[in-house]
């Protein structure tokens, strides 16, 4: 495979128990770009990132990072790669926030997980980037939701990798945060070369910070391209299938059929 692509897939099939949901599917994911899927509730998006995190077994194909096949990598290889960033909540015992995103650090610190003053560096870096340095000392157990979400994306920034995945990032955000955490990816992506993957339901923002679109509905891929390719009318619509209603390729809204007089 291309090391032209820091994330690719090939022929994957995605599933649970050996049972394939979603076939075909194709991805590549080149430096410095952002691959956006959208979709229905439960078409899968989340199926498929878990699958090529490797927290859900594939059912088949093949899934690579920068050029090598995912299954002859090690751990530590992994973590090199890639940084990943699901809808799961991380349950910590008597961690503060700064003890979270230094555990970013770990893929450079050895087995002894002692932290240089390089890595203290790159932690306050990655928190001041997200806004978060303010919440180091606190309980990250007694935060709210957003602010959990911002310091796991802090943590994901202080790994350094090639790529990040993000499974829905913007949920729990208000629209403040939301366009924050999208700005940050875009800071990564043009600054530092970053790969970023992830999965977006809001459709006006996967539209203008996305570099590709993966359509994701029923057991395949139904389409995918560039935003100014994917959202019209005839894709938005049957993605979601929005009869009454449809999608405004102006505003990027969806528009509501006028109530009868």
């Amino acid at each position: 495979m291309s090391a032209e692509f820091v994330l690719e897939t090939k022929d994957l099939t995605v599933g649970y128990d050996g049972t394939a949901l979603i076939n075909g599917v194709n991805i590549e994911v080149k430096a410095g770009k952002i691959v956006t899927l959208i979709g229905p509730n439960g078409a899968g998006k989340s199926t498929i990132l878990k699958t090529i995190a490797g927290h859900l077994e594939k059912v088949g194909g093949a899934v690579y990072l920068s050029g090598r096949p995912f299954e002859k990598l090690t751990a530590h290889d992994v973590s090199l790669e890639l940084s990943v960033m699901l809808t799961e909540r991380l349950r910590t015992e008597l961690l503060t926030c700064a003890d979270v995103v230094e555990t970013g650090r770990y893929p450079y610190t050895g087995r002894l997980g002692i932290l240089s003053d390089d890595d203290r560096e790159k932690v306050r870096e990655a928190m001041e980037m997200v806004h978060v340095w303010d919440l180091r000392a606190r309980d990250f157990m007694q935060l709210s939701d957003g602010q959990r979400q911002r310091i796991m994306l802090a943590r994901a920034i202080c790994q350094e990798p090639r790529t990040i995945m993000l499974d829905e990032p913007t949920n729990y955000l208000d629209i403040h945060y939301q366009i924050e955490l999208l700005n940050v990816l875009r800071h990564l992506v043009s600054t530092r070369g970053v790969g970023v993957i992830m999965s977006l339901h809001e459709l006006p923002l996967a539209r203008k910070v996305s570099d590709h679109i993966i359509c994701v509905k029923g057991d395949s891929i139904v389409a995918q391209g560039p935003p100014e390719e994917i959202f019209t009318p005839a894709v938005i619509d049957e993605l979601y299938d929005l009869e009454p209603g449809t999608f405004d390729p102006v505003s990027g809204n969806i528009e509501l059929d006028p109530l009868p007089s």
